[in-house]
């Protein structure tokens, strides 16, 4: 009982400690639409669902999300990304606002839409969705004024988070820039990866892909038992030299490997939505990464948030109470 309540203390003392921390997220920023209703009947002009709406909401995803995390569990956050010149960034900075986090790091970019992402749910099942992006890489000018933002505040952070969606922003002269300021300055960079510039991440902290996009980039094929992921870890940590790469598992949880393995089992949590969980794991990991805390404590308490906010329909921040009880769940106290 003595070591379960020293664990208990653990805990407090470290999601006290992330209120002490700078976090920069950088990234893909998305503003998520959710229509709400109920189907009643099939259209007869088409065979499909008639939706009938009875609510709206409007969230902040992608970079976002990973920040309103951050922000939740007591960090100072910085986000820094691009929108479009659009309704759907006047919204998105009316989130920003009522969230409490800061705007200046929204980067205008009247070439392209605002990332958005509208999905419409009857009954909490999700019935379609539809999206409006663009995929092309940002031009000379908005890099040169995204790295500006970045030098403007890298002396004063403690971690920092690349988030990529592969919607443009992160491109490999700005991915290399950030990793060598950042290692100049021994500032750990935890990496959301997706397929395109996969390998461009070279050196960075900590790596985190999922079972598919680490198979997809090494062009093998992965059945998810422990054999064959830690092989394919081997593989990827050739490629890329991160100092870890955690690889998220769906129902098997997560594989850490930094020259030996840990593999920690899924949250027993009862799953509404997945919806981003993964926002919510590299948040967390990077304010883990800001207080020192170990690499094993760190991705046990990322996944346990991550299981809290899959109880919820929709991309929510993880909130440091049910964070707190799910731990202590955990250690069946």
């Amino acid at each position: 009982m003595k070591q379960d309540v020293m664990a208990t203390l653990s805990i407090k003392n470290i999601l006290d400690a992330f209120h002490s921390k700078r976090i920069a997220v950088i990234g893909d920023i998305m503003l998520d639409k959710y229509i709400f209703g109920h189907v009643s009947r099939i259209s007869p002009e088409y065979p499909v669902p008639v939706v009938d709406v009875t609510h709206e909401d409007h969230r902040l995803g992608g970079a976002a999300n990973v920040a309103l995390n951050t922000l939740s569990l007591g960090a100072e956050t910085l986000l820094i990304g691009i929108t479009g010149a659009d309704s759907n960034r006047e919204i998105l900075l009316d989130l920003f606002r009522n969230r409490g986090l800061a705007t200046e790091g929204l980067v205008c970019d009247p070439s392209r839409p605002t990332t958005s992402k509208t999905r419409i749910l009857s009954q909490n099942h999700h019935i379609t969705r539809v999206d409006f992006e663009s995929r092309k890489e940002v031009d000379n000018e908005i890099e040169r004024l995204i790295l500006g933002s970045f030098d403007a505040i890298i002396d004063s952070i403690d971690a920092i988070v690349l988030e990529d969606y592969n919607k443009g922003l992160l491109s490999a002269q700005i991915i290399q820039h950030i990793i060598t300021s950042a290692q100049q300055r021994n500032v750990p960079v935890l990496v959301d990866p997706k397929l395109h510039n996969f390998f461009a991440y070279k050196g960075c902290s900590v790596f985190k892909p999922n079972l598919l996009e680490m198979a997809a980039s090494l062009g093998i094929v992965l059945h998810n038992n422990d054999d064959e992921v830690e092989q394919a870890c081997r593989l990827l940590h050739e490629k890329i030299k991160a100092e870890t790469i955690i690889v998220t598992r769906g129902e098997k949880g997560m594989t850490i490997y930094n020259g030996s393995f840990t593999h920690i089992e899924a949250t027993s949590l009862e799953v509404a939505d997945v919806s981003g969980a993964g926002d919510t794991v590299i948040g967390t990991l990077a304010l883990g990464a800001a207080t020192g805390v170990d690499i094993v404590t760190n991705a046990t308490i990322a996944n346990l948030a991550a299981g809290t906010v899959c109880q919820e329909v929709g991309a929510v921040p993880v909130r440091p109470e049910k964070l707190l009880k799910a731990y202590q769940e955990h250690l069946n106290l």
